[in-house]
């Protein structure tokens, strides 16, 4: 107040919006990381560092249990988890850091893992396709799903993706021009070209291999896969 000095307070009062949950669920990670091992790992990784302070909820699934699926990296980003019956002790280990889950009876018979890491055995019931139908049934009923036009079509092919520009795998980087001449250089040396080859020399994920393997055949350096997939590289040995 300008005549007496004293502090206003004025108050603005809102109404908080309550967001819906968000859960994000990855079904058999083996397929997505054969694909693109290191995009999927660090899009994982990133994810759950994050979804525990902006309150997602992140599910990871797999039926292959191997180290170059479940890598250190993913672990240590998952503190809960559960094993199902494994097939051998190796696997129980990758998933728990122990054994036991080779022992488990199978039938939703697991072994849960909490933050802490204290192991509990547990049982999961049996829910029928009625039940499940029933529950799906309660869930529309409050009212009509809601998609997202933009997750459905998929961006653009010549556009740049959000994953993409987070991961630092845009199209016409400095680094990108490096990687092509590497590839390059790899099929003229090898005489051998193929998106597998590419993809094991250069450490890199599916798409960016084939994408290589593509400029390269656009510039002349391969030619176009015959009936059986191989091409003939048409530069000279290097």
């Amino acid at each position: 107040d300008e005549d007496t000095g004293e502090p206003v307070f004025e108050t603005d009062s809102f109404q908080p919006q309550t967001m819906p949950f968000i859960v994000v669920v990855v079904d058999e990670m083996a397929d997505l990381m054969m694909v693109a091992g290191k995009e999927i790992e660090a899009c994982i990784q990133r994810l759950a560092q994050m979804a525990r302070a902006s309150g997602i909820h992140l599910i990871m699934a797999t039926q292959r249990p191997s180290v170059d699926v479940i890598t250190g990296t993913i672990k240590a980003n998952f503190p809960t988890r559960i094993s199902f019956q494994v097939t051998s002790k190796i696997d129980s280990r990758t998933i728990l850091g122990e054994m036991g889950a080779e022992q488990l009876l199978g039938q939703g018979d697991m072994l849960y893992m909490a933050g802490g890491g204290r192991i509990t055995r547990v049982h999961g019931p049996f829910v029928s396709d009625e039940e499940v139908e029933e529950v799906v049934r309660h869930m529309k009923s409050f009212g009509a799903p809601e998609y997202e036009a933009g997750v459905l079509e998929g961006p653009d092919a010549d556009e740049e993706g959000d994953i993409d520009a987070v991961l630092g795998l845009g199209g016409n980087s400095t680094s990108d021009d490096a990687l092509y001449d590497q590839a390059v250089a790899i099929v003229a040396k090898d005489r051998k070209c193929s998106t597998s080859y590419i993809q094991r020399k250069l450490s890199v994920g599916y798409n960016k291999a084939a994408k290589l393997v593509e400029l390269m055949e656009e510039a002349g350096v391969v030619s176009q896969a015959n009936h059986v997939g191989k091409r003939e590289v048409l530069v000279p040995e290097r």
